[in-house]
């Protein structure tokens, strides 16, 4: 029905319309589709990846502010994915001819069933199965990463999610970016001052629905001895069984530090005024939570 569908659809490239304003190289045509939510309004920065027959992805974006997206690709046979938060991912095969519009015309959305919620109690991070991550610019140029090795936390969840909190201690000592001069360093009284300030701590009752599967988690973050409010940018993933049967309930979460909000300042300057480590850190947490013993 599909291909039917489209094939009613297929147009000459270049020929009337707006389509005309399109300069398409030989070899290849136009794919587009426009997306709307199920009362008919535009869902804009909807993501979409097109693949080919052997499902190597071809080309990837988002909507524009009218949930329209328009793109060339050689003439072939693709495979179209469209995912938006809270809504299920949308299908399709399409066929582009050469020199031809093949459109999807407007595709609907559906609203997703939002993953289940973890029951009310108290629930510890698994710290086989989680990790506490971070990037960091060098040289103005290339990005470093990292990640803490040990660390622990323990979420009290309501009976609603509004009213969980959640405290995580990182053990500071534990930073490990796989080179052991640039370790010490930032263990040093230069970054983190870990004989000071043995642990990073976080705590937090303010859990925020924001739609869909997303979080918003604000708290205070105690780092080098100073507590500043953070919020994580949480995805919650649901809730699973383990290999031996146990519950499980994972989310991603990411965030950004400022380290002069922490005092931590040092610096030194490359030529040009280039900064030699970034002042913005970026953190990424892949969470495991199990009910405590």
């Amino acid at each position: 029905m599909i291909g039917r569908w489209l094939g009613n659809r297929t147009n000459r490239v270049g020929r009337t319309g707006p389509m005309s304003a399109f300069t398409v190289p030989p070899n290849a045509g136009v794919l587009s589709c426009r997306v709307l939510d199920p009362v008919n309004e535009p869902v804009r920065n909807a993501e979409f990846a097109v693949s080919d027959a052997m499902g190597r992805k071809v080309v990837g974006g988002g909507t524009d502010p009218y949930g329209s997206f328009v793109t060339t690709v050689p003439a072939g046979d693709y495979r179209l994915m469209v995912s938006a938060e809270g809504f299920t991912p949308y299908r399709a095969s399409a066929t582009v001819g050469e020199e031809a519009h093949a459109s999807l015309g407007d595709v609907t959305l559906q609203v997703a069933q939002p993953p289940a919620l973890p029951e009310p109690g108290d629930w510890e991070v698994d710290p086989l199965h989680s990790s506490v991550g971070f990037t960091a610019r060098h040289i103005g140029l290339a990005r470093i990463h990292g990640r803490f090795n040990s660390f622990a936390g323990a979420i009290r969840m309501g009976e609603r999610m509004e009213d969980s909190a959640m405290h995580v201690v990182i053990d500071a000592a534990s930073i490990d970016t796989g080179v052991q001069m640039r370790d010490d360093h930032l263990r040093s009284g230069d970054f983190l001052d870990v004989g000071r300030f043995p642990t990073m701590e976080f705590y937090s009752d303010r859990f925020v629905h924001k739609g869909g599967s997303r979080w918003a988690i604000s708290g205070g973050l105690t780092l080098h001895g100073v507590t500043r409010t953070v919020t994580l940018d949480t995805e919650y993933l649901g809730v699973g069984q383990g290999l031996e049967g146990e519950t499980r309930v994972a989310c991603r979460a990411t965030t950004e530090l400022h380290r002069d909000d922490f005092t931590i300042t040092w610096q030194t300057m490359l030529a040009r005024g280039i900064a030699a480590v970034g002042h913005s850190i970026t953190i990424d947490l892949d969470i495991q939570v199990i009910p405590k013993a």
